[in-house]
């Protein structure tokens, strides 16, 4: 049995808001007990100065994508399990645009029993979105019976144009109180927009996507939700009118939850100007307004949380002309330390804000009740994105080659001083 005593630690409690200074124990690689002072010191015990480092509750990942299935040269299981680990995420929910889809019981069983079978220690727990609709098309209802007691909830991770079939769907699955989340975009209005229309879109020479876009299809789903009363998580928010829209929403007593992204917080379309193909997302990163509404979105809590949609892809096919590449980054090992630096570093945000937006608030938005393992910071530890340093199989990001502040620890190791 390897025993750890880490004393001073700053240990963070996002469910109560509160947070205090304390020793933890850690018995082979995890955190069991954490209290003002721990006494029970043996000779087998190391004992570690952990002033500085950061305890709070696993982080929790409301949407990513996998490439096992169908396209495991981007990432395969091993891999993703990995990458979440090392950035601190203890839970994991894969999107369902796989190869073949799951929008059926027997490719998700499949999957669910190669997750029982990785070899990693204390490796994230996998969730599994199932599809609204057969082959995530939108076009026909999947079978939603049958992947009920099996699935997290119900996405398709594209937009749903068809809003008769929306309504059905939301009709058809409201009583069985499993998340819904939808991505509101209107596909007609987007057209083949790759960046935000605007005067930074006709400058550039890009395919404007219009915030209309957005904003027409949070109106519509909410007009669904306010019939329905069916509860609903919106996806991917990326405009100021997009968080307005929740805001009205939310004082009406709607039944709904939003997030954004990690990266809708980080870039706005100046950042477009280098023409980066890792800022190419789908929502595109929208303006100067925009990225305030949504910063001060998370800060207040109209926008519950903060999502990772980690979306690999390989080399080839991520370095193309931006209009050209496939939109979509990496995040796992990236979003605490990048985020940390930007908002609570800066005193934007308060540790207990950030981490409730990484973990607590998307727990509650999947309808999670079990607490999440331990996990500890430091957020002064400076490294290098690279590949020995990476475990995801992809490095479309647009922190390649950078050195980044703030890194989850390996508990078996205890890397500090």
């Amino acid at each position: 049995m390897r025993r750890t005593i880490v004393q001073n630690v700053r240990v963070l409690n996002p469910a109560s808001s509160q947070e205090q200074i304390a020793d933890l124990l850690i018995v082979d690689g995890v955190i069991q007990i954490v209290t003002s002072k721990v006494t029970d010191i043996s000779e087998a015990t190391v004992t570690i100065n952990g002033e500085g480092l950061i305890a709070g509750p696993g982080l929790v990942d409301l949407y990513s994508h996998s490439g096992e299935p169908g396209n495991e040269s981007r990432e395969t299981l091993l891999s993703l399990s990995l990458a979440a680990k090392a950035g601190g995420y203890t839970h994991l929910s894969i999107l369902p645009d796989l190869i073949p889809p799951l929008d059926n019981l027997s490719v998700l069983e499949s999957l669910q029993q190669k997750t029982l079978q990785l070899q990693v220690p204390r490796s994230p727990k996998f969730e599994f979105w199932g599809a609204l609709t057969v082959g995530h098309r939108g076009e026909q209802m999947s079978e939603l019976l049958e992947l009920m007691p099996k699935v997290l909830g119900f996405s398709d991770g594209y937009s749903l144009d068809n809003l008769n079939l929306l309504r059905k769907i939301l009709e058809y699955l409201q009583p069985c109180h499993k998340p819904i989340a939808l991505v509101p975009s209107h596909s007609k209005l987007k057209g083949n927009g790759v960046m935000r229309e605007g005067l930074a879109s006709i400058r550039l020479g890009l395919p404007g996507n219009p915030a209309i876009s957005e904003a027409i299809a949070i109106a519509s789903i909410l007009e669904l939700v306010a019939t329905m009363k069916t509860p609903v998580h919106l996806m991917r928010i990326s405009t100021a009118r997009g968080v307005e829209l929740i805001a009205q929403a939310k004082e009406k007593g709607l039944p709904i939850t939003a997030s954004t992204t990690w990266m809708h917080l980080l870039y706005d379309t100046q950042d477009v100007s280098t023409y980066n193909p890792n800022l190419r997302l789908e929502p595109p990163l929208g303006n100067q307004e925009d990225l305030k509404a949504l910063i001060a979105g998370v800060k207040t809590g109209i926008i519950d949380a903060i999502a990772v949609d980690h979306t690999p892809y390989t080399y080839e096919e991520k370095t193309l002309a931006f209009a050209e590449s496939p939109p979509g980054v990496i995040g796992l090992e990236l979003v605490l330390p990048v985020l940390w630096q930007r908002f609570v570093a800066k005193g934007e945000w308060s540790a207990l804000q950030l981490w409730q937006a990484l973990s607590t608030n998307p727990g509650s938005c999947l309808g999670l009740a079990q607490t999440q393992p331990m996990i500890l910071f430091n957020p002064q530890q400076t490294w290098t994105v690279n590949r020995s340093n990476l475990n995801s199989l992809a490095n479309n990001t647009s922190w390649w080659g950078k050195e980044i502040t703030g890194r989850v620890l390996d508990l078996d190791l205890a890397p500090v001083s």
